[in-house]
């Protein structure tokens, strides 16, 4: 007697999340190996002001890394996240501070920027079909030279505003408890994580995320509005890279425009090491998260030991290798 089609499906589903669950538990203990590995090896490693350093690192990386999260669950990719965090930050000094203009609205012009970009990436790819790989690279060097463009080649610093870094470095948490001055940003990181959670996991544009990446036909043949919603995915992935050029630039008081490129390797392993596989329809904001925060204690530890930048580049290479591998091997078991 053969399986009905809709249990084989359900099966296979409770299969999908038993693995993500374990992917993410494996991740954490990941993160647990290496705080007790750095930590026996350096005594400075676990002092508090390294563990605000590691939270600062993972800010930016981690915030990025949230909203490619939503693309690769699509079965796309963006390269171009990095580059849009730098024109994003550019925004927000042109608008503060050479057209002098309330802090609010440029940090309103800067998240605009972001969500822009990632529209037009959406559109590129939704409507004239041309494949994310392609399209996003295309942005990344648009938005590079934009930046260049806009700053006139030179950084943007935020003098006449010092609230902006004020509000971004200062601790409301450190205000409640004496001591415990943990920056307000990293506590715009934990926010976002929770919103995008929420939406990948409680909305409509959550579900159709996975939908598109499962089987992205089945959902068109289902009267799913494909298009559409993958435009919204690119753009809410826009949003985030728009969020983390406000935040960068608030930290480092200033807009850099040679500054991004890079940046969305880390947020791509970030998201691929927590368990988002690379051929869409699998992740969790959460994994993210922990992958993001591996990566920046891992970079973060090999500093403390001095090993050379090139190595740490290694390194952190080998482990995206590694994480993609597993994630092969979780597919094919789950086949």
């Amino acid at each position: 007697m053969k399986t009905p089609p809709v249990a084989l499906a359900q099966t296979r589903r409770v299969r999908i999340v038993r693995s993500d669950a374990v992917q993410r538990l494996l991740a954490f203990g990941a993160l647990i190996v290496i705080i007790i590995v750095f930590s026996l090896a350096s005594p400075n490693f676990l002092q508090f002001d390294n563990v605000v350093g590691i939270l600062l690192a993972t800010t930016v990386n981690g915030i990025l890394a949230l909203g490619v999260t939503f693309v690769i669950i699509t079965g796309g990719i963006d390269l171009s996240i990095g580059t849009v965090m730098t024109l994003s930050a550019v925004m927000t000094g042109t608008f503060a501070t050479v057209w002098h203009l309330p802090l609010p609205l440029a940090v309103v012009a800067g998240l605009a920027t972001g969500a822009l970009a990632g529209l037009v990436n959406g559109m590129l790819i939704a409507k004239l079909k041309i494949p994310s790989f392609i399209a996003t690279l295309g942005m990344l060097n648009v938005a590079k030279g934009l930046a260049l463009v806009i700053s006139g080649l030179k950084p943007i610093y935020f003098n006449d505003t010092p609230e902006f870094n004020r509000a971004a470095m200062g601790s409301v948490v450190g205000s409640a408890v004496p001591g415990l001055d943990i920056p307000n940003i990293t506590i715009v990181f934990l926010l976002a994580a929770i919103v995008a959670s929420l939406v990948l996991s409680k909305t409509i544009l959550g579900q159709y995320t996975f939908a598109l990446g499962s089987n992205e036909e089945a959902a068109r043949l289902s009267g799913v509005s494909v298009d559409r919603w993958k435009i919204a995915v690119y753009t809410v992935c826009g949003l985030f890279s728009g969020l983390a050029g406000v935040l960068i630039a608030a930290r480092l008081n200033s807009a850099q425009p040679s500054l991004g490129q890079g940046y969305e390797l880390d947020a791509i392993a970030a998201a691929v090491i927590g368990g988002t596989s690379l051929s869409g329809g699998e992740g969790s904001i959460l994994g993210t998260a922990i992958g993001a925060f591996i990566i920046s204690t891992l970079t973060n530890g090999l500093r403390i030991l001095s090993v050379p930048q090139e190595w740490q580049t290694v390194v952190t290479g080998s482990i995206v290798i590694i994480a993609v591998y597993l994630d092969i091997v979780r597919r094919r078991r789950q086949a």
